[in-house]
Parts: structure tokens; sequence; C-alpha cells
């Protein structure tokens, strides 16, 4: 089935960022929407702490935000229900995942309508745990000559969905948990923008657990 995005001569894709942390990835994503290279409409940043560092981020962004308060919940149903909630009255079409450590219950209309980018090469090095500098610490650990980011549909599986794209990073024999950190981030601030672009374009089609991507042309899909 098709993803649902716009065309190129629609509006801007509405999307939802979600964070929990300092908010490297929003950064990254207001950064290129600045620099012209992200066709999207910020509606709402939601964060599940309220400490958040990626607030700020939001602010000077002049983005609305809203906090979500994990530990007021405890509960990922009626945790996810209110973050789906304000996603619908925003009339968000794309939710993005940055940096996003709860657990998240996925509603039968927002199937393949979240996206999450995972800082190792799924299926390898993901799933619940599987996060920060775990995640490449494991990859060092391993012996593994390479790594790499994944962006993916959410389901409600750890790291589970659907594969958009992937991007290969080699690990050094010198690395550390924070360099192979950093040279992998690289790459995440180029894949994840190209994924959400993609399906702003509406490029992206999903067949069961394969992700095919149309050639660029002119195609508008109903959300």
């Amino acid at each position: 089935m098709p993803v649902k995005g716009t065309s190129k001569s629609e509006k801007l894709l509405p999307i939802a960022v979600l964070i929990s942390g300092a908010g490297t990835t929003l950064k990254n994503l207001i950064e290129k929407k600045k620099e012209g290279k992200l066709p999207v409409d910020f509606r709402l940043v939601i964060s599940s702490n309220p400490q958040a560092g990626g607030l700020q981020h939001a602010a000077a962004a002049q983005i609305p935000a809203i906090v979500v308060d994990w530990n007021k919940y405890r509960d990922p149903q009626p945790f996810s229900e209110e973050i789906f909630d304000h996603c619908r009255r925003q009339n968000v079409k794309l939710v993005v995942m940055g940096g996003f450590l709860k657990r998240l219950v996925i509603p039968p209309d927002f199937e393949n309508r979240v996206v999450n980018i995972h800082p190792a090469l799924i299926p390898a090095f993901c799933g619940q745990g599987f996060y920060g500098l775990r995640v490449h610490q494991a990859v060092l650990d391993y012996g593994a000559k390479i790594t790499g980011c994944t962006v993916h549909f959410a389901d409600n599986l750890y790291d589970h969905g659907p594969i958009i794209l992937q991007r290969v990073v080699p690990v050094l024999d010198d690395d550390t948990p924070e360099t192979l950190a950093a040279r992998v981030f690289q790459e995440e601030c180029k894949a994840y923008p190209e994924a959400i672009t993609l399906i702003a374009e509406g490029r992206v089609q999903v067949e069961g657990r394969k992700v095919k991507i149309l050639p660029p042309k002119d195609v508008d899909f109903e959300l």
C-alpha cells in the first residue's frame, strides 16, 4: 500500500516530533527545514520528560510543544492515547520519533504513519534495552566491522517495523562507544531527513515488511 504523504505541489507535510531528552534529532530536523531541505510543517513537539533539553530547541524555533509526562501514567496505553489525541487535534500526518525512549502503542489510524531511527543496522543490535551508547558498546563487544543507522516505520514491537532506508558506517579498530556514536549520528543527520522527504513526496510504498521507494513524480496521497 502507498504511504500517504503530500505531492510536491501541495503544502508541507504536517509532522509531530516526539522527544525524551536533549533533542539532537529535533535540532537536526529544524536545521534541515531552515535550509530548505525538509518539506515539513512542524505542528507539535511532544516530550515524555518535562526536563527534556529538546524543549528548548522547540521554543527557539517557535514550534508548539507540550509535555505528556510518562511519570504521571506508567502505563503505555493511556500515555500513548494522550499523545495521539494531541496529534489528531493538530492534524498531524506523520509522527517522528526523535530520541523518544518510552513505549508507544500505535493505534490503527497511525499505522505506517510513525517513523523511528535506530543507531544500528536492524535486525542487529536492536530491541528492548538497545538505545544510546548501549548499542555502540554492543557493536564493539561483538567485533562487528560495520554498523550504521536504520530509518523504519514503528509498530508495536521494539525496532521491528518495515525498514525505509539504512546507512552503513565502518567500525574502526580504535573506536570507543562515543566515537562510533558520533560517526553514526553524522549519517543519521542525513538519513532521517531523506526518509521523511520521501514520505512527504509520496514516494514510499509498503508491501508487508518490504518498503519500495518510487521514482520522483507529482503524486497526491490522501490521509
